[in-house]
């Protein structure tokens, strides 16, 4: 009994380091309420600020894409026991994040700055969109699992954990990646882009751009022809007009 409410707490802690690093991040992106913004810290050489803030977002890139491989899963889960294995994985990106937003160094050099209040707000507007498609996408497909609750929920029930099968709801008929979509409109709709947010805004791009490769080739091994078919129907980010209608729901039957 010990065990398995540890391995809850475990879950509860990690999901909720998982929710305040996306709400700072959120604040951080848009420059309001948060104590430090993506502009904000002492100046420094350009040079430098470019240095540590490219290292900084190659850590989560490399903590993210490895701790997601299969072949590092088996090799985690001789070390820590199942149940915890997606916690433990959100908690570590949660931690990056934070070091992240912590020593971010600013380049607050404008690039673009768009003053007629009716695009501002249109541009706001499409920035909380794109993270409101984001987060929807993760309850598309199981919030609750995405972060690791799931799985200690049903430690601590002493149940079996069972991942849902193959499926393309809402969202996912239209686009193989709505997460990555809104975090891509997220980025990049601002009325406001400095030279630091730029360097962000393209840096996470490339990342997504690549990592989602990997992601797809890992489907394609699990999944097979399914998921093959599914690729070859619907595109990766942007939706075309037929897409998703020709695409059935599939079960974990198929």
């Amino acid at each position: 009994m010990t065990a398995r409410i540890a391995a809850l707490a475990y879950g509860v802690i990690a999901y909720l380091a998982f929710l305040a690093s996306l709400d700072f991040t959120v604040l951080f992106l848009a420059g309001v309420v948060v104590p430090k913004t993506v502009d904000d810290g002492p100046a420094g050489p350009a040079w430098l600020a470019v240095v540590v803030n490219l290292a900084l977002l190659s850590l989560f890139a490399v903590q993210h894409s490895v701790m997601a491989r299969p072949w590092f899963k088996r090799a985690w889960t001789r070390v820590v026991p199942p149940a915890i294995e997606r916690s433990t994985y959100v908690l570590a990106a949660s931690a990056v994040v934070g070091l992240l937003l912590w020593q971010w160094r600013p380049l607050p050099d404008e690039v673009w700055s768009v003053d007629a209040s009716w695009a501002r707000a249109l541009l706001w507007a499409g920035q909380a969109a794109g993270w409101g498609i984001a987060v929807v996408s993760t309850f598309l497909l199981g919030h609750f699992d995405l972060f690791g609750l799931q799985q200690v929920i049903a430690r601590w029930r002493s149940t079996p954990y069972r991942e849902d099968g193959f499926r393309t709801p809402s969202l996912y008929r239209y686009v193989r990646h709505p997460l990555m979509t809104g975090f891509l409109i997220a980025f990049w709709c601002t009325p406001d882009m400095s030279a630091g947010r730029l360097l962000f805004a393209a840096t996470a791009s490339a990342y997504i751009l690549v990592a989602v490769r990997f992601e797809e080739r890992d489907l394609r091994a699990q999944l097979g022809e399914p998921y093959i078919d599914y690729a070859d129907q619907v595109p990766r980010f942007v939706p075309r007009v037929t897409s998703g209608l020709a695409v059935p729901e599939r079960s974990r039957t198929d």
